[in-house]
């Protein structure tokens, strides 16, 4: 199954994913605004990556994130999803700097906050951002009904010196909010 948004399709990988997640796996840019380590991957791995992926797997999905004008053009995910506590987290990451700011991002988190909350019952979606990354932070604060719950100090080591990881979060209430403002699926 599919998830569907208004402009976006959220699919498993596939094997012809592999140059593109291969190029943005390596991607300098990208990286430096996500949390995790950063190593070069090879393509081999990345395919290997794409193979090892489990279809069932109930604990952890990656989503390639696809428009009819571009295919392919990034992930989101739900991992750790906690099912008798009902939460889980959720990353994005759109691969193409000229793809940003097109409404893309906003579609994909709405149809995952849905499928989350409103096919899945879960209750509550966690995420977190490296501080300078404003542009993301703004993004689920001011467009996507989230609230910043915390600061974890000096989290991300970057270039030599410590960053904050900005702790954010949506409960199921605060998607049905943010839905009766902005009349998303309206």
């Amino acid at each position: 199954m599919n998830i569907r948004g208004k402009i976006v399709t959220l699919r498993a990988p596939e094997l012809a994913d592999v140059e593109k997640l291969s190029k943005w796996s390596n991607d300098p840019e990208i990286w430096s605004m996500l949390g995790g380590w950063h190593f070069p991957f090879s393509s081999r791995s990345t395919e290997e990556w794409v193979k090892g992926r489990k279809d069932g797997n109930l604990i952890d999905h990656v989503f390639c994130i696809d428009t009819p004008e571009d295919g392919m053009i990034g992930t989101a995910n739900l991992v750790n999803i906690d099912w008798k506590n009902k939460n889980a987290f959720h990353g994005m990451m759109i691969g193409e700097s000229n793809l940003r700011g097109r409404g893309y991002a906003l579609d994909t988190v709405f149809a995952l906050m849905r499928y989350a909350f409103m096919e899945l019952g879960l209750n509550r979606l966690d995420g977190d951002m490296i501080a300078y990354n404003e542009r993301s932070i703004r993004f689920y604060l001011e467009k996507c009904g989230w609230k910043q719950e915390g600061i974890r100090r000096d989290w991300f080591f970057r270039n030599g010196q410590f960053y904050d990881k900005v702790v954010v979060g949506v409960t199921r209430n605060d998607y049905l909010a943010a839905l009766e403002a902005n009349k998303y699926w309206d």
